[in-house]
């Protein structure tokens, strides 16, 4: 606990002449030759640099998280943290998905009173943001339609230097993976979870086929060469999840990113989150799914701007604009597999069951 070291003056500790002499509309500065300052110019200003100010508030958060995340050995007490962290970035999340209606505030023609000024500037160059994305686990190479060269292109040599070296580091898509390969519970002298539940697929598909055999009768023979396919396909699926060669594939042709190792824990996790032990963990595994899918809303909503400001027009940065950002809304996700997750889930009634040893590991009372 640090101690008072004297009085100290609310403008000074926040730094608020400097901050608040940081707004500088450029439509203010050309205002000789046209019409005067744009109004709304200000309003625009005030958003984005309030954006910034969020996003340095989830990179601090975020640095915090991976020093921690990146040890092989991760306390309890320290994983109690990383989910409050987490939390709190969810929570600026919805400040920033918010800001959308005060921006909607301006109209579009308000808009383009001052857009062409901002030529080439745009949100491309929020180094902030790309950091962000990148930490979380989207390099660069992972964006899908955007040449690499087209989006370092529109840095400086500075930024693009910075961000080439971001990249370098662990992401907390990797550290997750890592995470998950260490759980503990899933095989053990007492207990295979991944025989135990391959068994319980099993089962499964075979009452699936033999409901689908038994309604037969009230199907046409269309109708049911359809069922059956739609099974051989969900047992395909389940197949990828126990056979590590089709494993790799799928994270060859890029529709999975985690080992499957990782997976068959993270849904061990899913499956079993009521055991004490594994309630932290759940927590984790649902706030980074949560902060993906309000990345997801918050790219929507910016496509959205977009095309409400500009229609069809050209992004000021040398994008589609609306289009663009709509691709990325659709494509720019991290934790996919986590999503991908429900999949493989079932009844709780068919679930294996933990045996007592195990299960003592896996409570608090021991």
């Amino acid at each position: 606990m640090h101690k008072n070291r004297g009085p100290v003056y609310y403008g000074d500790y926040l730094q608020l002449p400097k901050l608040l002499d940081s707004q500088l509309p450029l439509s203010r500065k050309f205002a000789d030759e046209t019409n005067g300052e744009c109004h709304d110019e200000m309003l625009f200003i005030v958003v984005h640099q309030v954006y910034e100010l969020w996003f340095k508030q989830i990179l601090h958060d975020l640095d915090s998280i991976l020093k921690v995340f990146k040890e092989t050995y991760i306390p309890e007490v320290e994983l109690s943290s990383i989910v409050q962290k987490l939390e709190r970035i969810k929570k600026i999340q919805g400040l920033l998905i918010g800001q959308f209606e005060v921006l909607e505030s301006m109209t579009p023609m308000d808009f383009l009173e001052f857009r062409d000024l901002l030529i080439p500037a745009s949100g491309f160059q929020s180094v902030q943001f790309r950091e962000i994305e990148i930490k979380l686990g989207l390099h660069t190479s992972d964006r899908m339609d955007v040449d690499r060269e087209f989006f370092m292109g529109r840095l400086s040599e500075v930024d693009r230097a910075h961000l080439t070296e971001v990249e370098k580091s662990p992401t907390l898509l990797k550290c997750l993976e890592g995470w998950l390969e260490r759980l503990p519970y899933t095989d053990t002298k007492e207990f295979n979870f991944w025989a135990e539940y391959q068994k319980s697929i099993e089962g499964i598909l075979k009452d699936d086929q033999e409901i689908i055999e038994a309604n037969s009768a009230h199907l046409s023979d269309k109708q049911k060469h359809m069922q059956l396919e739609n099974l051989k396909v969900t047992r395909g699926t389940f197949d990828s999840l126990f056979h590590e060669e089709k494993h790799k594939e799928l994270i060859g042709n890029n529709q999975r990113k985690l080992s499957q190792k990782a997976i068959l824990n993270a849904l061990f996790i899913l499956l079993y989150r009521n055991e004490s032990m594994l309630t932290m963990p759940f927590h984790l595994i649902t706030a980074l799914m949560d902060i993906d899918e309000n990345f997801t809303s918050w790219r929507y909503r910016h496509a959205l701007l977009a095309q409400r400001m500009l229609g069809t027009k050209i992004g000021t940065g040398g994008s589609s604009g609306h289009q663009y950002l709509k691709r990325a809304a659709d494509n720019n996700r991290v934790f996919l597999d986590l999503f991908n997750l429900s999949t493989f889930l079932i009844p709780s009634s068919r679930l294996p069951k933990i045996p007592v040893e195990v299960k003592k590991k896996m409570s608090f009372n021991v």
